[in-house]
């Protein structure tokens, strides 16, 4: 188990990190997320010892991390973080070995990444010769090379096409049923919510909200309501005490707040017409992080 407990980073007057903590068991897949400037990237230094804390504590399986714990961590970096002009095969061998592995070793789970990878075509050529797309498949076998057991991913699906977001998340679900512990940032938060078992939503530094997918999605107070005849929701300007999230074929999407409940809205609806529908909804992780960064 990874476990960041409070940390904190200043660069100048600018907080990074302030009091951050955050679990990621062996098996979990969770969202990092957070708007630009969050803290993320610093985070994800912090655990491979790029980024040295101010205060708080990095463990992993209860001990704190040192160079021998980190060798046996994958991480891919938002930027591109390969030689740009080296054979792809040759560094992903090399890398492997800086890891600790046999030179035989090395070879075989470089060939086996960039196939499963789809760019074991490319294997014997140089990495700027490659696509934005198939550079970042090959820094997603610079990761997964040494087979670690954690995997802490930034942006790792920026540039891939819909193909190979899906052969992605595949792996990192794949990974983690075989007891690998991984974390990744991701803009993406339709891919998240399908791809995740737990999120951590940042902001100024600060963990917001953490808590599963399912926990944070689960309402009773989303409802979707559609009158007759009124297809542009026309009659729930009459409420007070909601925040209307959107209009989708006549369907309104009603955030109640707490001193409101659903009978107040149905009597309202009633009164406008006939009702068609009337159900609670989960919300959308995209609307989970907007209500925390703008709290």
């Amino acid at each position: 188990m990874l476990e960041l407990k409070d940390l904190s980073r200043r660069y100048g007057d600018t907080v990074a990190l302030d009091n951050l903590s955050l679990v990621v068991r062996e098996g979990d897949v969770v969202g990092f997320l957070g708007p630009n400037g969050a803290g993320k990237t610093t985070a994800m230094r912090a655990v491979l010892g790029i980024v040295t804390p101010d205060q708080g504590s990095l463990t992993w399986k209860g001990r704190p991390l040192d160079l021998a714990t980190r060798l046996r961590f994958g991480y891919m970096p938002e930027e591109r973080g390969l030689y740009s002009t080296m054979v792809i095969e040759e560094q992903l061998v090399y890398l492997a070995r800086l890891h600790g592995m046999g030179k035989q070793a090395a070879t075989d789970s470089s060939r086996h990444w960039l196939e499963v990878l789809g760019v074991a075509e490319r294997s014997q050529q140089r990495l700027d010769g490659l696509s934005l797309g198939n550079q970042q498949r090959v820094q997603m076998a610079a990761a997964l090379v040494h087979s670690p057991e954690l995997l802490v991913l930034d942006e790792p699906f920026s540039g891939l096409d819909p193909m190979g977001i899906e052969a992605l998340g595949e792996i990192l679900t794949d990974q983690a049923r075989q007891g690998v512990a991984v974390v990744f940032s991701s803009h993406q938060l339709d891919l998240v919510e399908g791809l995740c078992e737990r999120v951590v939503i940042v902001n100024n530094g600060r963990d917001v909200v953490q808590g599963s997918v399912q926990e944070l999605t689960s309402s009773n107070k989303l409802l979707s309501v559609a009158v007759e005849g009124d297809a542009t929701g026309l009659w729930a300007r009459d409420l007070t005490g909601v925040e209307q999230r959107d209009l989708d074929h006549g369907k309104v999407r009603l955030l109640l707040h707490d001193d409101v409940t659903s009978d107040d809205v149905l009597d309202v609806a009633r009164r406008a017409g006939r009702v068609q529908h009337f159900t609670f909804e989960r919300k959308r992780l995209s609307e989970v992080f907007r209500d925390a960064v703008t709290r």
